[in-house]
């Protein structure tokens, strides 16, 4: 099959398409035919060769995908060759096929063609196991997300206020917070031009955000607490601003809030499969009601892998960049 392999760590110039063996699919495990994929921002943390795949997972890019049932293995009950079907990865979405844990396969939503179900899996499911799942965001509670225009933002403003919430979003220009606006946020936030907290403050009478979700890390670690309500909880399920930083404890004690930090990749399957049961819940009829709707930037094919990730990188996507494949 092809595949999109890297020639080493590095630029976008490692990336090309080479013939690599066809996966064969083990026990609890099932064979896909890929269409669609998408560029998430570990992909690209991957390539430059920070982030590393799970033991035992492919070293081929790609964190979720749609497509068929190509073949199930033994003791998979519940699909058939041929069945529509998107799924959660631990990487090897980059391709024509790719092997999954069963419980990681989900039925597409209904209404959603290939292509955009490419890019949903893997948003819906870092929104609803760390929003709420872990955090527990409830109707009337405040959410302030950050980076409110890319794939996760577009995901969680969107459920935020599908379940009964208020969202907040920083985004770096007035066009890209029209476009949070425009899916249901209320606090909208030019990182370049004004404070975060002190907007967020302003917009709850000095209460603060309920949940933060944060990709920064560090950079961010101290704002986000002063921005926390009484009782809050801060999310953190990226770095890129950082790995170390330092905690003023009684901030924590004062607030009686929490600091959460997760990561969806290394999980293992049974936590993924638990999650994406809560998708398939909670999620998926939203998005068949067409309240909760995927959010495409632009639709690529996997030939053009290397300009995918440069509009990812140069931080252009509103919502997901989608690579379709054969």
């Amino acid at each position: 099959m092809r595949a999109v392999v890297c020639t080493g760590a590095g630029g976008r110039e490692v990336l090309g398409l080479d013939e690599v063996p066809d996966p064969v699919p083990g026990p609890g495990e099932i064979l896909l035919r890929v269409r669609a994929t998408a560029v998430n921002r570990a992909d690209i943390m991957q390539r430059q060769g920070n982030y590393p795949p799970p033991p035992g997972a492919s070293d081929v890019l790609g964190l979720e995908c749609a497509g068929h049932v190509l073949a199930v293995g033994a003791g998979v009950d519940g699909w058939a060759v041929g069945d529509p079907a998107c799924a959660l990865l631990a990487g090897g979405g980059y391709a024509e096929q790719v092997v999954v844990p069963a419980g990681q396969v989900v039925p597409v939503p209904a209404g959603i063609e290939l292509a955009p179900a490419g890019g949903l899996v893997e948003v819906a499911a870092t929104v609803w196991s760390n929003v709420f799942m872990l955090a527990g965001l409830q109707r009337g509670e405040t959410l302030l997300v950050h980076g409110g225009a890319g794939g996760i933002g577009t995901m969680a403003i969107q459920l935020a206020v599908a379940l009964g919430a208020r969202v907040a979003v920083t985004a770096g220009s007035p066009a890209r917070l029209e476009r949070c606006a425009a899916l249901g946020a209320e606090v909208l936030v030019d990182y370049h031009e004004q404070d975060f907290v002190a907007e967020v403050l302003a917009a709850t009478d000095g209460r603060g955000a309920d949940v933060v979700l944060d990709s920064l890390g560090a950079s961010y670690l101290t704002r986000n607490l002063e921005t926390l309500a009484t009782s809050g909880r801060l999310v953190i399920i990226g770095l890129q601003g950082g790995a170390k930083a330092e905690i003023d404890l009684s901030t924590l004690l004062v607030k009686r809030c929490a600091v959460l930090a997760t990561t969806l990749r290394a999980r293992p399957p049974a936590e993924k499969a638990a999650i994406m049961a809560g998708v398939v819940e909670h999620v998926w009829p939203l998005v068949a009601d067409g309240v909760v709707q995927p959010v495409v930037h632009t639709t690529l094919p996997l030939e053009q892998v290397a300009e995918a990730h440069r509009i990812v990188e140069d931080g252009e996507a509103v919502g997901k960049v989608v690579l379709t494949v054969g």
